[in-house]
């Protein structure tokens, strides 16, 4: 008996990214607004703490909080970690200092980067202070880093009415994280089938569910997956949902339907997009087949196979 050879693991460089748009309360906006004015807002808490950065319930007793006070731009690094290798985005392209920083005035202390020529440089207690950006718009990026500066602490916050022309109402953060994704043994056999446009998953030698894509393991009962089933093409729509936001990068028009889909043979279902048939006719138990296109090496969408509709009885259990 000849072993099957383990397939060549795949390695491929992944990339999510997406821009988180938010409003901003009253208190996020006078502290972003301050930044772009040069001005570091705190707020108090009714024990009379300065937290900076504010926030607008206290996080100890949930009380909302709106008494805004300015504090100083040094502070006392608290803690502190060295950075050789900077990334794309991060404050500086140099090697530097994540600290925390209590601001002088301030009880909590602020997440920055700190401009130091080595770790040697860098301890807990060293006064330091803000370097504004040359540009700002009222984000914390305003503060392009924190500096080592010696100076006294003391500074008392003053009463600010968190008022300037022009507020900051609303930000966009874009996330993003970058890496290198390895799928393992039983996803690369998936992936290998899908290229050939077979989809094959493997069951359960305990309970029998067939998973699709494979995990390597059944979740259920603990143990490895090692039968390889090939299931569909045709498959069941079970749930769906009705996209109305254009994904950016994306060339699908919208209204669109993306759908879980279980194919015929699989212990549950996959997720995959609905073409062929108006937006509003999809429905739960449409018979759906999936269309390639050429090159492709996963089906670009599903299309109704002209099959009546399956009945609810056979895919109540993979909803």
């Amino acid at each position: 008996m000849t072993a099957t050879p383990a397939p060549e693991a795949l390695r491929a460089p992944l990339v999510v990214e997406f821009p988180f748009t938010r409003s901003l309360g009253p208190i996020q906006s006078a502290f972003l607004t301050g930044l772009r004015e040069r001005t570091l807002l705190g707020v108090r808490t009714g024990t009379g703490d300065v937290l900076v950065p504010p926030v607008e319930y206290d996080p100890v007793t949930a009380a909302e909080l709106s008494e805004l006070v300015e504090v100083a731009a040094t502070g006392t690094v608290t803690t502190w970690a060295w950075n050789p290798q900077p990334r794309a985005g991060q404050p500086l392209d140099t090697p530097f200092a994540w600290v925390l920083v209590r601001l002088d005035g301030a009880d909590t202390a602020l997440l920055h980067a700190l401009d130091a020529p080595g770790p040697e440089a860098v301890r807990t207690g060293l006064r330091v202070r803000v370097r504004w950006a040359a540009e700002r718009s009222g984000a914390i990026t305003d503060i392009a880093c924190f500096e080592p500066y010696e100076s006294v602490a003391e500074h008392e916050p003053a009463p600010h009415d968190g008022r300037f022309d022009e507020p900051v109402t609303g930000i966009v953060a874009p996330a993003r994280l970058d890496y290198t994704y390895s799928p393992g043994r039983a996803q690369t056999r998936y992936l290998q089938a899908l290229a050939e446009r077979r989809t094959v998953g493997e069951r359960c030698p305990s309970c029998a569910k067939v998973y699709v894509p494979p995990r390597g393991a059944c979740p259920t009962c603990g143990v490895a997956t090692t039968d390889r089933v090939e299931v569909g093409p045709k498959g069941t729509v079970t749930t769906f949902c009705i996209v109305n936001i254009k994904a950016r990068n994306a060339e699908i028009e919208v209204p669109y339907v993306y759908a879980h889909i279980a194919l015929d043979g699989a212990g549950l279902a996959l997720h995959g997009r609905i073409a062929g048939i108006p937006y509003d006719e999809v429905r739960m138990g449409l018979r759906v087949e999936p269309v390639w296109t050429e090159g492709g090496r996963y089906p670009d969408h599903y299309r109704p196979t002209g099959e009546p509709d399956a009945d609810y009885d056979t895919f109540k259990e993979l909803l």
